[in-house]
C-alpha cells in the first residue's frame, strides 16, 4: 500500500506540498486560512468554478472515495478497520507479517486516514464554501453542507472520541472537543441545516451547476432535491439521538421525537431517498470497495457476515457476496458462502482470497466501479423507529414489530430479491457455527440462537438484538454504522478476534471499541492530544470506550 495524493483535488495536493508529513492535519487546516495559494476570491464565489470542486469534494469524502486508481485512502480509512471490527469483511492478505489492526496490533500509519480526510477533504471545503457566501447566496445548499458536515464529523468522531472540531481553523494549538460537546454542535448545526432546507421554495436563489454539485439527489427537480435533504437531515438527528441513549436518555429522546415530527419534514422513507454518494463519471474517481475486492483481492467475506446470512438462508447473501468459484484447489466447498474470522490464525493469500468475495463479477453485479455507496437507507430508518418504539418514543409511526417489518420488506426491495414473507416467519433458523476450511483453530461456534421472526412475548433486550440484526444486515456494507451500533448495543454478537495481539490493551470479548489518535498529532499538536486523552477518560489504546459506549444494559 502506498499514499498517492494525486488527482484528488487541487485543495488538497496544494496542502500536502505546502505541510508535508511535518504539519497535523489541524494546523495544515489553519494554514489554510492563510494561504489561498492561488485560488482567487471569485473562483471561490459562489457560482465559481470551485464551488463544484469544494462541493463535490466534501461529499465524496465523507466515504473517501478511490481516485487515480488508487483507493488506498479508503482502505486505510475504513476497510482496514471498521469494515472488520463491524463483521462485514476481513482481510486475507497478511499486511505488516501479519501482525496489524485485523488481530489489534495496532498500526501508527493506519490510524490517522479518517482523522486526515475530516479535515483535509469535508471541513476545509465547506468552510472555504460558508466563507465565500455559500449560506447566503444559496441558503439550501448551504443547508445540505452542514448536513455533510456532521454526517462526516459524526464518522470520526465515533471512531477516536474526542476530535477537534469549535475551534479548527483558529490560531495556535487546535484544542480538541469532548464528544458530548461534539453532539450538542452536531444538534445545533442539523437545527440550522433543517431551518435553511425547509425555507427552499420555488422563487429561492439557486445555483445553474446544481446538477454538477448535487451526488446525493442528482437528477431531481430543486424542490424534490431539497425535501430529500431535509428528511436526511432529519434521519441522521435520529441517528445521532439513537446513538446517545445509554449516556444521555432524556436527550436522545427531545432530539429522536424532534427529528421523527412530520411538522419537520419527515424522515427517509423509500429507497429512492436513500443516501447514496454518486461516483463522478469522468473516470477518474470508482468505488473503492469494488476496487479493493476486485482488482487487489484484498477484502473477503467476514465469518460473522456469513455466520447469520447462511444460517438464516437469507435471500440478500447472492446480492452482497459470491460462492467460493469452483476450482480445483476449493474441493469440497466451492459453490459455498465461506468468510474469514476477523484476525484469523494462519492467514496465507493464496488460499483465503479463494473465499467468498464482494459481489462484483457475473452479468449483474451488485458492485462496480460505478456503484454509488450508500450511506444510509431508508431500511436502517424503520429500524431506528422500531427502537424508538420500544423506548415508548412519540412519533414514531408504528409498533416496535412493524417497523421492524418494514425494515426488513425495504432492505429486500433496495437489493431486489423475493421470498420476505417466508424470511419473516421464520422462527427456527438460527446464525450458524463457523467452519474455516484451513485452519481449524478458526472455528466458533454460532455466535447466537436468536431467530427471525417477531416475539412480541420476548423481552426488551431480546427485541433489540433482534431490531439490530436486521438492521446490521441492511446497512451492508456501511461497516462504520455497523460497527459504532454493535459498540452501542453488543449486537448483533460477532465472533470475537481469533488471534489478539493487543498485549492486553483490548480484551477479546469485548472487542475493539476505537482507534488510537493518530502519531502525526502526537507529533505536531502533542499538549492538546493529551488534554484529549483527559477527555477521553480512558488510556489512548482500542480498549477505551467512548462517551456513548457505556458498559451496561440498553434498559
Amino acid at each position: 500500500m502506498k499514499y498517492n495524493f494525486k488527482n484528488i483535488t487541487k485543495l488538497m495536493l496544494a496542502f500536502v506540498v505546502l505541510g508535508s508529513a511535518m504539519s497535523s492535519c489541524t494546523k495544515d487546516f489553519e494554514e489554510y486560512n492563510k494561504n489561498n495559494n492561488g485560488l482567487t476570491d471569485e473562483d471561490l464565489a459562489a457560482d465559481g468554478k470551485d464551488l463544484v470542486l469544494f462541493f463535490k469534494t466534501a461529499q465524496m469524502a465523507i466515504y473517501n472515495f478511490s481516485g487515480g486508481g488508487d483507493p488506498n485512502s479508503y482502505q486505510l480509512q475504513q476497510n482496514l478497520n471498521a469494515d472488520v471490527f463491524s463483521g462485514y469483511f476481513m482481510s486475507p492478505t497478511p499486511f505488516n507479517s501479519g501482525q496489524n489492526n485485523l488481530n489489534y496490533a495496532m498500526v501508527n500509519g493506519w490510524n490517522g486516514e479518517p482523522f486526515k480526510v475530516l479535515y483535509l477533504d469535508v471541513i476545509k471545503s465547506i468552510d472555504k464554501l460558508q466563507k465565500n457566501g455559500l449560506d447566503k447566496n444559496y441558503p439550501a445548499l448551504g443547508g445540505a453542507a452542514k448536513v455533510i458536515k456532521v454526517a462526516a464529523a459524526n464518522r470520526v468522531t465515533d471512531i477516536y472520541g474526542p476530535i477537534p472540531y469549535s475551534k479548527v481553523g483558529t490560531s495556535g494549538d487546535i484544542p480538541y472537543d469532548k464528544q458530548a460537546d461534539l453532539y450538542t454542535a452536531f444538534f445545533k448545526e442539523l437545527d440550522e441545516a433543517t431551518e435553511a432546507l425547509k425555507s427552499f421554495n420555488a422563487q429561492s436563489p439557486m445555483t445553474d451547476k446544481i446538477e454538477e454539485i448535487d451526488l446525493v439527489y442528482p437528477n431531481l427537480d430543486n424542490q424534490t432535491r431539497f425535501k430529500n435533504w431535509l428528511k436526511l437531515a432529519n434521519s441522521l438527528r435520529l441517528r445521532l439521538a439513537v446513538r446517545i441513549v445509554k449516556v444521555d436518555p432524556q436527550l436522545a429522546k427531545v432530539q429522536a421525537e424532534k427529528a421523527l415530527d412530520p411538522a419537520n419534514g419527515g424522515v427517509i422513507e423509500a429507497n429512492s431517498e436513500n443516501f447514496k454518494v454518486k461516483v463522478p463519471t469522468d473516470g477518474t474517481f470508482s468505488n473503492p470497495l469494488w476496487f479493493i475486492s476486485k482488482n487487489w483481492a484484498d477484502t473477503r467475506m467476514n465469518a460473522s457476515l456469513q455466520s447469520y446470512m447462511t444460517g438464516y438462508g437469507d435471500p440478500r447473501i447472492s446480492k452482497y457476496m459470491e460462492p467460493v468459484p469452483v476450482d480445483k484447489q476449493t474441493t469440497g466447498f466451492a459453490g459455498k458462502y465461506i468468510g474469514i474470522r476477523t484476525g484469523a490464525a494462519g492467514i496465507e493469500k493464496d488460499k483465503y482470497q479463494m473465499l467468498s468475495a464482494l459481489n462484483t463479477g457475473g452479468s449483474t453485479p451488485s458492485f462496480t466501479a460505478t456503484t454509488a455507496p450508500i450511506l444510509m437507507t431508508a431500511a436502517e430508518v424503520y429500524f431506528l423507529r422500531a427502537e424508538g418504539a420500544l423506548r415508548g418514543w412519540a412519533n414514531v409511526g408504528g409498533t416496535a414489530k412493524s417497523l421492524y417489518e418494514k425494515g426488513v420488506e425495504t432492505s429486500f426491495a433496495q437489493w431486489g430479491v423475493s421470498g420476505l414473507s417466508a424470511y419473516l416467519q421464520d422462527n427456527t433458523s438460527k446464525a450458524a457455527a463457523y467452519v474455516d476450511p484451513f485452519n481449524a483453530s478458526n472455528n466458533a461456534d454460532a455466535p447466537t440462537t436468536l431467530t427471525i421472526q417477531w416475539n412480541d412475548a420476548a423481552s426488551n433486550e431480546e427485541k433489540l438484538e433482534r431490531i439490530i440484526t436486521q438492521k446490521w444486515l441492511a446497512i451492508f456494507p456501511e461497516g462504520q454504522e455497523a460497527w459504532s451500533e454493535f459498540r452501542r448495543t453488543g449486537y448483533p454478537k460477532l465472533f470475537p478476534v481469533a488471534v489478539n495481539n493487543s498485549a492486553g490493551l483490548i480484551d477479546t470479548k469485548i472487542q475493539i471499541r476505537r482507534l488510537p489518535f493518530p502519531q502525526n498529532e502526537y507529533n505536531t499538536n502533542a499538549a492538546e492530544v493529551q488534554n484529549a486523552i483527559s477527555l477521553l477518560g480512558g488510556a489512548d489504546n482500542g480498549g477505551t470506550r467512548l462517551w456513548w459506549d457505556v458498559n451496561k444494559g440498553n434498559f
